[in-house]
């Protein structure tokens, strides 16, 4: 790519319901107008492709002279290929030669498109410019229907090493008589209040209702309890000095941080809560394509980069 100071990437970030996109500035990681759009009412390949490009052209890449694009997907996700093996997620994106695709659109050489898995983009645009700024050794969760984790070591994304569970994945590891995802998960949250009154409720929703419904309360609570055995237990040997919350139940962090705390007890990490919020994976995306001048950042989900606890 360019020239650090005169670079532009056009950052996509792939969610369960909708697409968003945005021109990242590679000076300081500052974002342009941001642009979403659910997915396609029509199930195909080529309607996500045409709808990625429309995004492109709203975000207004034509015209301010971005080159190349860089997406965070979820997994699972061949990034090195550009071909998504998710079945259960856009499963009419399933060996689809997404890179290819989108290249052909704007006219970039296969090349300029890259991808990223979306927890990893979510903690490199923390570590870039939101809550994990200048931070050592960080941990990224990010908190919805499931659980997504990531780790930094000086910026840079790690898979292995002294306290990083393989992959850099935590939400199948076992906890409990089952894995971590059973209790750490907004479907752990509402399946709590489930057993408690036998009614269904969305998370949003309860997080809404605390005021008046101590059921809700406390499935927060057993929610926050989980989560803090959780780091303390299982991530204990990263030594982070920082550990970000993101995700859509982050935003009703103040029902469970309280019993984070009481688990990590004077452990001296930081707990914080997300800074970017919704624009943390567009800003990754940006780090990611800046930091790296030899190619592709496979480091993220797909690879393993050793490193030392020191």
């Amino acid at each position: 790519m360019a020239d650090l100071a005169e670079s532009r990437v056009l950052a996509f970030d792939v969610g369960g319901s909708h697409v968003a996109a945005a021109v990242c500035c590679g000076e300081d990681f500052r974002l342009g107008t941001v642009v979403s759009a659910p997915h396609p009412a029509a199930h195909t390949s080529e309607a996500f492709v045409d709808l990625l490009f429309g995004l492109g052209v709203k975000a207004g890449v034509c015209c301010d002279g971005a080159m190349g694009a860089m997406l965070a997907v979820p997994g699972p996700f061949d990034l090195k290929a550009g071909v998504s093996r998710m079945r259960h997620k856009l499963p009419y994106l399933y060996g689809f030669d997404l890179r290819q695709a989108l290249a052909a659109c704007f006219g970039w050489p296969p090349s300029e498109v890259r991808f990223l898995n979306d927890a990893d983009a979510y903690l490199l645009g923390e570590v870039g410019a939101g809550a994990a700024r200048g931070f050592h050794r960080a941990v990224g969760l990010t908190l919805g229907t499931g659980i997504g984790s990531a780790f930094a070591v000086e910026g840079r994304l790690v898979t292995g090493g002294p306290g990083v569970p393989s992959g850099g994945e935590i939400w199948n590891l076992p906890y409990q008589g089952g894995i971590v995802e059973d209790f750490v998960s907004a479907r752990a949250i509402a399946g709590n209040y489930e057993r408690r009154t036998g009614i269904k409720r969305e998370v949003v929703d309860l997080a809404g209702a605390v005021s008046s419904d101590q059921a809700a309360v406390q499935a927060f609570q057993e929610f926050g309890q989980h989560l803090g055995e959780v780091i303390r237990t299982l991530l204990g040997g990263f030594h982070a000095d920082v550990i970000v919350l993101g995700g859509g139940v982050s935003r009703s962090a103040q029902l469970f941080l309280p019993a984070i705390e009481a688990q990590l007890g004077d452990s001296p990490a930081q707990l914080r809560v997300s800074a970017l919020k919704d624009e943390a994976a567009l800003v990754g995306c940006g780090v990611a394509a800046f930091q790296s001048d030899d190619g592709p950042p496979d480091a993220g989900k797909s690879a393993s980069v050793e490193t030392s606890a020191a």
